[in-house]
């Protein structure tokens, strides 16, 4: 949501300056220069990614456009899932958690909001599993480790597609450029209101190139990259909750941890999720 609010203020800006300089938006509109710039873009993404990274680049950048379904309330949900948890291991043994596993949106363990988050219910069911055959803490604490890691670069890779089409903008604003000054050039000939106009629209090359790269494409790779250290961190938060679980560590406990992990911004006090805990309970 604010990807947009952002782009109509970066459009608003620069457009209602030239406008309010005496300029006329009709003139900035210059399909060939667009098609020069956007299809070498295009060309340059597609002949540098594989499809399936283009399909996963696309998908996280249109992402961007919604509101991020990770805050406060989320969190605070995924440690009260985890308090549940931990109450039901204690109470029926790790064994119960085949049920959980296999189920979990019956398991009136986890909340819709934290069901509907693919990403960490796939690790927390991955890793239950490894708890419930009983795998050594150290090895179960490895493998999470190599899954964080894996995760992170998996995630970075979209961003650094995005991040190098919007630092190749520029040039490829600078290649339109050129080429319209060549086309303005071999036209010497004509009158010079005529020329101006080309010249004018060879400049618009560079404009565009430089305004699409640093106020919309820039911006979607910083969300990208805000984006993916959110799950990072709710995955970090999700292994402190499952060690804690695999070393027998009181429900209350557990969440506290649980709560260290998470992010200041995010960061339910302790006497929120204190209130939150005792309604559980109840």
């Amino acid at each position: 949501m604010f990807v947009i609010i952002g782009y109509i203020l970066v459009f608003g800006a620069v457009i209602g300056g030239f406008m309010a300089s005496g300029g006329h938006p009709a003139v900035l509109i210059q399909p060939f220069e667009m098609l020069i710039i956007f299809g070498s873009a295009l060309g340059a993404f597609v002949s540098g990614n594989s499809f399936a990274m283009i399909k996963k680049t696309l998908a996280a950048a249109t992402s961007t456009l919604k509101s991020s379904t990770q805050s406060k309330a989320y969190y605070s949900e995924l440690v009260l899932s985890f308090f549940t948890l931990s109450q039901k291991i204690r109470k029926e043994g790790l064994l119960s958690l085949e049920e959980v596993i296999e189920n979990p949106d019956n398991a009136n363990i986890f909340t819709p909001n934290v069901l509907a988050d693919k990403h960490i219910m796939d690790f927390i069911s991955d890793n239950l599993r490894l708890l419930v055959i009983g795998i050594e803490e150290h090895q179960l604490e490895e493998l999470m480790d190599q899954a964080l890691e894996v995760h992170h670069e998996d995630g970075q890779a979209p961003i650094k597609a995005v991040q190098r089409i919007s630092d190749a903008m520029p040039a490829f604003g600078i290649v339109g450029a050129v080429m319209g000054v060549v086309h303005a050039m071999e036209s010497l000939h004509l009158p010079p209101a005529e020329l101006g106009k080309l010249i004018a629209a060879a400049l618009v090359g560079t404009f565009l190139g430089i305004l699409v790269s640093y106020g919309f494409i820039s911006p979607v790779a910083a969300v990208m990259e805000d984006r993916l250290e959110a799950e990072g961190n709710a995955l970090k938060c999700v292994q402190k909750g499952i060690m804690c679980c695999s070393r027998g560590i009181s429900p209350p406990m557990t969440a506290e941890y649980m709560r260290a992990m998470i992010s200041s911004p995010m960061r339910p006090s302790f006497l929120e999720l204190e209130a939150q805990l005792k309604a559980a309970k109840e």
